[in-house]
């Protein structure tokens, strides 16, 4: 044991001869019986064949055995209380805790070790992981090979799809500025032998050893809008399934043409922009909600300071957000394009890096602040209640072409013909600021239980007021719920009534007092549940 109490008559400190003698404890082992003896000893002189001073700690309190050399006897000695004998410890020397915390410490630094390897070949390889971005010290280049178009004449900003052949011609004075050396390697990411083949089935030819690609030609004139476009979707921070993706830009002089041309390789996406598309579809409630979800996503994406991953990105406001400014994926998947007019919202820039960045975009689509020439260039929020309140007149637009709300009528832009086809901003002045007019909503299009809450959300993101407007990611929250609905019924809808109240209140309070708010919702949102 550890511990053994002597239960013998001590001898106490008082009665011993000299001031400095101490009491002092013997235990000797004779076969199977054990002897016990104390007595006062002077730590000078030795103690059954203990050197004096060697072994004996005779300014401890405590009496700790040790060993006199002979495996039968073990000695103790103590000072400074009275019957310190009375209790004799054993085996407290502190070699004995080292290997036992050690011991103990192995397993779980040995777990840590292997989750903290395990995080990061997750972040290194996951799929989704973004590209570095493009260094701009890159030096100028002329490849031996670049991309063969089939463009005739001149276009000022338009989009036409290219074909990258296997074997490229050389063109003369072509200046590459950026090719994110993961493009090709993205865009064949996952091919390889599979143990089945792929239900694919071939219908039609449309070209040998090449792949589409969407490119924007600007002429010289227009360099300082390129230049612009490209520095915003470069950046890789912005890249998002609803966001165009970029694949390249650069400066080229044709053959035969002194004239230089800026060209921005883009992703091709085949189905065209949802202007066209809606001329010519009409659409499902499903197919409604999850493109409709998608705009909003890429929305929240360019006004959001972080990436889906937690990194710090500059939010960009899009300024010319409209139905022909976006592009289609798929029936249910819809791309944010056309960056000619978006605004990187940099904390550190002040409201004169902003002094003609207010009056921009298109007419029809512009928020009533814009109009009114009233922008608050010193809150970076206001630009991005204005592309707020354009996204709300395309969800509109996509809205009258659903089968959900009943009789569909032929395509309208928002407004429809209670404007020209191209109005003038004076026209869209008188509308808007002076007959506070907005798209009409039909009583019908209200009877339909989740196309009434889209309907209250574009209601609200319209408003004349920009701080009462719902934020991107208010939207978006919406359309969860809304897809929820139309997987869960409608008690998955009832859930999110609470947290769309949240949503709605936050935007009519100032930024100082949201936390208030959000501490109120939270209240709210417990008694739905509960009651």
């Amino acid at each position: 044991q550890d511990v053994w109490v002597s239960k013998c008559g001590l001898v106490s400190f008082i009665k011993c001869g000299l001031v400095i003698d101490v009491i002092c404890c013997s235990r000797r082992k004779n076969n199977e019986s054990l002897t016990v003896q104390t007595l006062c000893h002077d730590p000078a002189l030795p103690l059954e064949g203990v050197a004096a001073g060697l072994r004996l700690n005779s300014s401890s309190r405590d009496c700790v055995m040790r060993s006199s050399g002979h495996d039968a006897i073990l000695v103790c000695s103590c000072q400074g209380e009275q019957e310190c004998n009375d209790r004799l410890l054993f085996n407290t020397g502190p070699h004995d805790v080292i290997p036992v915390v050690a011991i103990s410490l192995v397993p779980p630094v040995f777990v840590a070790l292997v989750a903290t390897a395990t995080f990061y070949l997750y972040r290194m390889r996951r799929p989704g992981k973004p590209s570095p971005p493009t260094r701009p010290d890159w030096p100028t280049k002329h490849p031996q090979s670049q991309y063969q178009s089939q463009y005739q004449g001149h276009c000022q900003g338009q989009y036409q799809a290219l074909a990258l052949p296997t074997a490229r011609p050389e063109v003369s004075h072509t200046r590459l500025l950026s090719l994110p050396g993961d493009v090709l390697s993205n865009l064949l990411e996952g091919w390889g032998p599979r143990p089945q083949q792929l239900p694919i089935t071939l219908e039609a030819l449309v070209g040998k050893g090449r792949f589409a690609v969407a490119v924007k030609v600007f002429t010289g004139e227009e360099s300082a809008s390129w230049s612009s476009e490209c520095s915003i979707l470069s950046d890789p921070h912005l890249r998002h399934d609803n966001v165009v993706r970029f694949l390249a830009a650069e400066a080229r002089v044709p053959q035969g043409n002194a004239r230089t041309q800026y060209w921005l390789v883009l992703a091709y996406h085949h189905m065209g922009n949802l202007q066209n598309f809606l001329s010519d579809n009409i659409l499902s409630w499903e197919e409604l909600v999850a493109m409709a979800g998608s705009i909003a996503r890429g929305l929240a994406h360019l006004h959001s300071d972080t990436t889906p991953t937690g990194v710090p990105k500059v939010p960009v406001a899009h300024r010319d957000l409209k139905s022909s400014n976006i592009v289609l994926k798929s029936r249910e998947e819809c791309v944010i394009c056309d960056f000619g007019l978006a605004l990187r919202l940099d904390l550190s820039r002040t409201a004169d890096d902003f002094a003609y960045s207010g009056q921009v975009g298109t007419a029809r689509y512009m928020a009533p602040e814009v109009l009114e020439s009233r922008v608050n260039l010193e809150d970076l929020e206001a630009f991005k209640q204005m592309d707020v309140y354009s996204m709300a007149l395309v969800l509109w637009e996509m809205i009258s072409r659903c089968s959900a709300v009943g009789e569909v009528g032929v395509y309208q832009p928002a407004f429809g013909s209670r404007v020209c086809e191209q109005p003038c901003i004076d026209s869209m002045r008188d509308l808007v600021l002076r007959d506070r007019g907005r798209p009409d909503i039909p009583p019908a299009w209200t009877q339909h239980q989740g196309m009434g809450v889209l309907c209250s959300t574009i209601i609200e993101c319209w408003d004349h007021d920009p701080e009462a407007r719902l934020t991107a990611h208010c939207v978006v929250e919406r359309f969860k719920f809304l897809d929820e609905e139309g997987r869960g019924g409608e008690e998955e809808l009832q859930k999110g009534c609470a947290q769309i109240v949240q949503c709605t209140l936050v935007m009519f309070m100032p930024k100082p007092q949201m936390l208030y708010v959000y501490i109120y919702c939270l209240y709210i949102c417990i008694g739905y549940i509960y009651n």
